[in-house]
């Protein structure tokens, strides 16, 4: 799991069937003062992240094959939590 900010979503005409339906976003990992820490993800988003709204994406991608029911999905990232403040 890790710390990220929403920047964008993604469109794509043409997906993969288990990603049909389901928002993309763009996730840039972030640490606990703000800082980009590596390049930005694409995770599903179930959860209604806004723009610029710091989540937990988790990089579980069997969890994220069952939510999908597609056992050959290539999914791998998805938000599990919008974060409203990092505490101390």
């Amino acid at each position: 799991m890790l710390l990220a900010r929403v920047d964008g979503s993604a469109t794509a005409t043409i997906r993969h069937p288990s990603a049909k339906g389901w928002r993309l976003a763009i996730c840039q990992p972030i640490d606990e003062e703000g800082n980009e820490i590596s390049t930005p993800i694409l995770a599903l988003d179930d959860m209604g992240a806004g723009m610029h709204q710091r989540v937990i994406v988790s990089s579980d991608g069997d969890t994220l094959r069952k939510w999908v029911h597609d056992p050959k999905s290539p999914l791998r990232n998805m938000i599990t939590h919008i974060v409203d403040e990092v505490g101390a």
